[in-house]
């Protein structure tokens, strides 16, 4: 199946900036959308961004302009730029992909382990 990989969180102060990584591996065919979440103590978890297989991206009003998706579809790997980081961006951040494992199949939602992403005052 289809593995993830995150890495690049950490402890930044606010108005910092930090760049999150995450890495598929394992029996892929092909790869629909990527994208990054969040969830915070006692809160559920969000969508923060999102980018398909062309590029078309999204973003949490709460994010926008601050925080930029990219993916490199040759390493199958999505990355969240996150610049003018406030102390409410705290949260263990998620990797997600629409991915299938082979021809045929379908498409199935993966997850990454999580990495804690520490925004302080």
């Amino acid at each position: 199946q289809v593995q993830l990989v995150e890495s690049g969180g950490g402890l930044v102060q606010a108005g910092g900036s930090l760049r999150l990584s995450c890495s598929a591996s394992g029996r892929i065919f092909s790869i629909n959308a990527m994208g990054w979440y969040r969830q915070a103590p006692g809160k559920q978890r969000e969508l923060v961004a999102g980018i398909t297989s062309i590029g078309t991206t999204t973003y949490a009003d709460s994010v926008k302009g601050r925080f930029t998706i990219s993916r490199d579809n040759a390493k199958n790997t999505v990355y969240l730029q996150m610049s003018s980081t406030k102390p409410e961006d705290t949260a263990v951040y998620y990797c997600n992909t629409n991915a299938r494992a082979g021809y045929g199949w379908p498409f199935a939602d993966y997850w990454g382990q999580g990495t804690q992403v520490t925004v302080s005052s």
